[in-house]
């Protein structure tokens, strides 16, 4: 019983931030530059700042979706454009483009990531200059280190896989251009240089 009333008091509580943050973000928005500190959302288009506003320190959301140079924390993170920071994403976070950390069950990237992403999924239609640590790991371009069960590049400039089953498309000969690449698919261990 003392667990409910507690728990009342919380939601209460938020509703009361939510709602006075939001009436003093009106307010300022008449006036603001298009660059924030804080911003609190429950999905992209309820959340203090509109999601073409620039955050550039912390967001804590249940779905938030901005611009960002910051320490992002909820369970959807989006970074829309250049982003940069720390994504921590309970289940999904995803950027065009991203530079930083991000902690997720899923990871996604449209364009180009730089940093490390960790989580169940990693997935980047453009390049990763850096490190993947997933289960399964996809990228189109690498430049840097996957490690997880499966990984899979479609084109490696300079990059090195280790897992159980780890594929590289643009390895087109199986060890006649060794040391410079192994093989197309390979068990534990294969790269491109």
């Amino acid at each position: 019983m003392q667990g409910k009333k507690t728990m009342k008091k919380l939601i209460l509580c938020l509703i009361a931030v939510l709602v006075s943050t939001g009436v003093m973000a009106e307010t300022k928005s008449l006036a603001t530059t298009e660059t924030e500190a804080f911003n609190l959302s429950i999905t992209p288009d309820v959340a203090v700042y509109k999601r073409n506003v620039r955050i550039e320190g912390v967001t804590l959301s249940i779905w938030g979706e901005n611009p960002q140079t910051s320490l992002a924390l909820g369970i959807v993170n989006g970074s829309t454009g250049n982003s940069a920071g720390l994504d921590w994403g309970f289940i999904l976070n995803y950027a065009d483009n991203y530079k930083g950390v991000k902690w997720g069950f899923v990871n996604y990237t449209k364009q180009d990531a730089l940093g490390w992403d960790a989580g169940f999924v990693n997935y980047t239609t453009g390049t990763v200059r850096g490190l993947y640590t997933s289960v399964v790991n996809y990228v189109d371009r690498l430049k840097g280190v996957e490690f997880g069960l499966v990984n899979y590049v479609d084109k490696s400039d300079s990059g090195l896989q280790i897992g159980i089953v780890n594929i590289i498309r643009n390895n087109k000969t199986w060890f006649s251009d060794m040391p410079n690449s192994l093989a197309p698919v390979m068990i534990f261990v294969n790269w491109r240089f």
